[in-house]
């Protein structure tokens, strides 16, 4: 990969952490009808050498996923997230604001003006700039942060949340690798980034939402005028500085400790392969829950077909009469699946769990039971 230059720093020294090898799109759904086979493409994640930066390695896919249906754990997360926010001082009355929200979904705005701040049109200058989950679909991430930058005023706070290359790491969540997500940040590398944009941050907030996600505040380098926030019981500032240690202990930004995603990648593949054939032969029925993006590596990978998995149920409507891609199994509707539930449902994204078993009370009621695919590795 002498050639590939970073998303980022624009440094040519790195190498494949993980190898997915050939994959269907994550976020192309065909119609169930559509035979296939689907289009495959190169998944592979490239760590640079030089600003730490995990990032995709290459993309030729088009984006065209349907919307999903927001996650009751994202909207809390939401909440909570913009009540520590404000209670750090950070989201004046009358401040403008811009957001940059992740394509699949969800915005803050409706809870920011609430609050008294005023949007801005695009391209705007902004006092707070919000970026949910937002920059990691930017196929130049140096000229992401560099747009940013240039649209918070003076005194302004860029709030950039995502998922922790830490806990993904940590977590052996592989699967969060997928096409149309260019970067996968650790706080050491996002700040660099932010860096070399002429920002610092100065603050965080951490989360449990997707095994760990963290919230970073930032303010222009040069700008007296930022807020200073105290570190008296553990606060914000401090925060920033465990994350940075955390991370340099733990080598986030070495191939050598990134790499061990290769290993999770074949673990959960065959433990996912294996689990559902033994349900089958004990003549015990599986369907699964959420049609999500990290789903598709997962059972392709696995080599799961509808023989083993014959349904995945989704409560997004975008998503009805499709099937994942690489397989032949269907998606259907969640009443579908309360209408004669399995024995077990298997959900791929456990953020869900808690909000599908009030949604769902059907499933427990028949004996069946809610499964996290994290246990099974």
């Amino acid at each position: 990969m002498d050639n590939y230059e970073c998303r980022a720093c624009r440094g040519r020294g790195g190498e494949v952490v993980l190898d997915m090898g050939e994959q269907p799109a994550c976020d192309y759904f065909p119609r169930y009808d559509e035979p296939g086979p689907d289009p495959v493409y190169p998944l592979q994640m490239w760590l640079c050498a030089s600003c730490g930066l995990a990032q995709l390695l290459t993309d030729p896919t088009v984006p065209e996923e349907p919307r999903g249906a927001e996650p009751a754990a994202l909207v809390e997360q939401a909440r909570d997230a913009v009540a520590r926010v404000a209670a750090a001082g950070l989201l004046p009355t009358g401040a403008r604001v811009a957001e940059y929200g992740s394509p699949h979904g969800g915005s803050w705005l409706d809870l920011l003006t609430a609050r008294g701040l005023s949007p801005v049109a695009d391209g705007d200058e902004a006092d707070v700039i919000i970026d949910c989950f937002g920059m990691m679909h930017a196929a130049d991430q140096a000229a992401a942060i560099a747009e940013r930058s240039t649209r918070l005023a003076p005194g302004g706070t860029l709030l950039l949340q995502f998922h922790s290359l830490a806990a993904i790491v940590r977590q052996g969540q592989w699967n969060a690798l997928r096409h149309g997500h260019y970067a996968y940040y650790s706080t050491t590398a996002l700040t660099a980034m932010l860096a070399g944009a002429g920002l610092r941050p100065y603050g965080a907030w951490q989360f449990s939402l997707y095994g760990g996600t963290v919230l970073l505040a930032a303010c222009h380098d040069s700008d007296d005028r930022a807020p200073v926030l105290t570190d008296e019981g553990g606060g914000p500032g401090e925060t920033v500085r465990s994350l940075l240690a955390d991370e340099a202990h733990g080598g986030v930004t070495t191939p050598g400790v990134v790499g061990g995603l290769q290993r999770e990648a074949a673990a959960q593949a065959a433990a996912l392969r294996e689990w559902l054939a033994a349900q089958r032969a004990a003549g015990r029925s599986v369907l699964g829950y959420s049609a999500a993006s990290r789903a598709v590596a997962l059972l392709c990978s696995a080599g799961v077909d509808a023989g083993l998995l014959p349904a995945v149920a989704d409560a997004s409507p975008g998503k009805r009469g499709l099937r994942m891609p690489g397989t032949a199994i269907p998606v259907i509707s969640p009443t579908q699946l309360t209408a004669a539930p399995p024995d077990t449902v298997l959900v791929f994204v456990p953020d869900l769990i808690p909000e599908v078993r009030k949604a769902y009370p059907e499933i427990e009621a028949a004996g069946a039971a809610w499964k996290d695919i994290s246990d099974l590795s």
